[in-house]
């Protein structure tokens, strides 16, 4: 068994094979474990681990991350669903320890694989949404100062998802039609390196307001209005020191069985994971 340096100069045993080590965080958001981890089971690139909320923040730490290629997070902590009222829910911010853990992973340029719904994350903490490069609003509110119309969600839209760069995160993948959930929020356009483009209509005819289906009206646009959004669903950018990848396909398991999807998620994985990112 050979061993390998981390970031911080310590040298720790890799895994079988040379495989890159990743850790999977979740919970904050409903999904169907089984087929969602054999994605990363079936994947002989990797080994991995699995930790949810609230016991993953342990692990959020420059220390605990050099024992990691990169973080996949397909979390969606701070929030608190009410139910019955008005449907509003409350949200947390990060505890300051898991805040200055993950700053500082991101100082060390620890790299960041986020999945889907982990985009709507800490919506009381607007630093995440930075991190991210797009920010999914639960309530009508400012974005960067600017007042905005809570986001929208629609589910199970066939499209198609297509790849608009030579990238390592694209290698291989052609156009592919894939059912999934899509979203209607703020994207910042400016500042990430677009990967993939859906061809579906990011407009507000096509999308359900979040803030009615926290007030119990599902699947419900009545009143509500958006802007035109981008049909962006694939991006990397860097923050701090950091690669970040973002993914936005991945609701559930026909998107999970989907080898173009497994092969995106595996792409971003190896290039998060190589010294290529950090080199750029």
């Amino acid at each position: 068994m050979s061993g390998r340096a981390g970031r911080g100069g310590e040298t720790f045993f890799a895994p079988p094979g040379g495989r890159h080590e990743v850790l999977v965080v979740t919970r904050g958001h409903a999904f169907a474990r089984d087929e969602f981890y054999a994605v990363f089971e079936d994947n002989p690139a990797i080994a991995w681990s699995a930790v949810e909320h609230p016991a993953a923040q342990l692990l959020f730490t420059p220390q605990c991350a050099r024992r990691f290629g990169c973080y996949v997070l397909y979390d969606m902590p701070g929030i608190e669903f009410r139910r019955g009222g008005d449907g509003v829910p409350v949200f947390h911010a990060p505890p300051l320890e898991y805040q200055q853990g993950l700053l500082a992973m991101l100082d060390e340029g620890v790299p960041l694989v986020i999945l889907h719904h982990a985009c709507a994350s800490w919506p009381a903490w607007p630093l995440w949404a930075e991190i991210v490069g797009a920010r999914f609003l639960y309530q009508p509110m400012a974005c960067r100062g600017v007042p905005q119309p809570d986001s929208g969600y629609r589910m199970e839209v066939t499209h198609t998802v297509s790849p608009v760069a030579r990238h390592p995160v694209t290698e291989g993948i052609d156009p592919f039609t894939l059912t999934d959930e899509l979203y209607l929020f703020q994207v910042c356009e400016d500042e990430v390196t677009p990967l993939f483009r859906s061809d579906f209509q990011f407009t507000q005819e096509n999308f359900h307001s979040a803030r009615l289906a926290l007030a119990g009206q599902m699947h419900c646009n009545e009143g509500w209005e958006h802007p035109p959004g981008s049909n962006l669903v694939g991006w990397i950018r860097h923050y701090r020191n950091s690669p970040i990848v973002y993914l936005q396909c991945g609701d559930g398991p026909s998107a999970y069985r989907h080898p173009s999807f497994r092969r995106m998620l595996a792409n971003a994985i190896d290039w998060a994971c190589s010294s290529d990112p950090r080199q750029s």
